[in-house]
């Protein structure tokens, strides 16, 4: 048989776990004609078909499934082997693999990484935003930036504090200039309030837990909508310190009630422990840490 193109295979179980051209193509950063070439000459070389396509979906099959089982284990080890190769030069190289979650993405890691390929120009950046949690040797990413209620005890990662996350009470100035600000949380009862679903009244007052009676009138659960809802002004309502600074500077969202805050966890970041940490890994965290420290996460 012919010498086989690994990025033939790569493409193989790229496309097998996505489910489609599409996702392998993002996946591993190339077009998706890329990907399909790349299917169709395994396929050649191989004499089988490996993928059933139709215009609605992908679906491997026996064969390709039998083939995807015997070469994952092998090429799983074979990246990591490569990726635990130290870099000849000081120079960083490669690709970069993020995962993180589309708030901490939006609001610090787009200027980290503006910043990084700027002064590293070899390097190059995906970043995978994601509500769940992500297995990083598994999915092939380098580094997770991740918000966590507890200690972190995974053995198989390093894990690296970069600072807490405070949850705090905003409102639009154009609804205080209606409604009025409240002076207590008894006056919250007053007022209409934007809330998770389902969520406890976090903050306490001096040690002492005042909670509203009121029922909320908006809630959503996506943090981004609700920084939305309450800049439209739609009522008081709660957000991450680093979710709203901006527009606390630019006057778009007021605090409301600055004495209460309750701490929701930490950020921190992740990466999987090896021997070797590729030199792209550990500047990127220092510049992040860098930047995020003099931030909203800063403590």
């Amino acid at each position: 048989m012919a010498t086989i193109d690994l990025n033939l295979v790569r493409a193989l179980v790229a496309v097998h776990e996505s489910g489609s051209f599409s996702g392998a193509a993002t996946r591993l950063g190339v077009p998706r004609s890329t990907v399909s070439r790349a299917v169709s000459a395994l396929e050649d070389t191989l004499g089988v078909l490996l993928f059933q396509r139709t215009t609605r979906q992908v679906v491997t099959t026996p064969a390709g499934v039998a083939l995807v089982d015997r070469v994952r284990p092998s090429l799983t080890g074979l990246e990591r082997a490569l990726a635990d190769v130290p870099e000849a030069d000081e120079e960083p190289t490669g690709t970069l693999r993020i995962t993180t979650t589309a708030d901490l993405g939006a609001t610090f890691l787009a200027d980290v990484v503006t910043r990084f390929v700027a002064r590293y120009p070899q390097v190059d950046v995906q970043v995978h935003l994601n509500t769940s949690l992500v297995d990083l040797v598994a999915g092939g990413f380098d580094l997770a930036l991740r918000i966590a209620n507890g200690p972190q005890r995974d053995s198989s990662l390093v894990v690296r504090k970069v600072g807490a996350v405070k949850f705090q009470l905003f409102a639009a100035a154009s609804y205080l200039a209606r409604r009025g600000a409240p002076r207590n949380a008894d006056d919250l009862n007053a007022h209409e309030l934007v809330w998770l679903p389902g969520a406890p009244w976090p903050f306490r007052e001096r040690g002492r837990k005042r909670t509203p009676t009121v029922t909320p009138r908006v809630q959503a659960d996506e943090m981004f909508f609700m920084r939305a809802l309450i800049r439209a002004g739609s009522g008081i309502g709660g957000l991450p310190s680093f979710l709203a600074a901006d527009d606390l500077t630019a006057g778009t969202l007021v605090r409301v009630l600055p004495r209460y805050s309750f701490e929701t966890g930490t950020v921190y970041f992740a990466h999987p422990a090896r021997k070797h940490v590729p030199r792209r890994v550990t500047v990127f965290q220092e510049l992040a840490l860098e930047m995020l420290r003099r931030g909203p996460l800063a403590g």
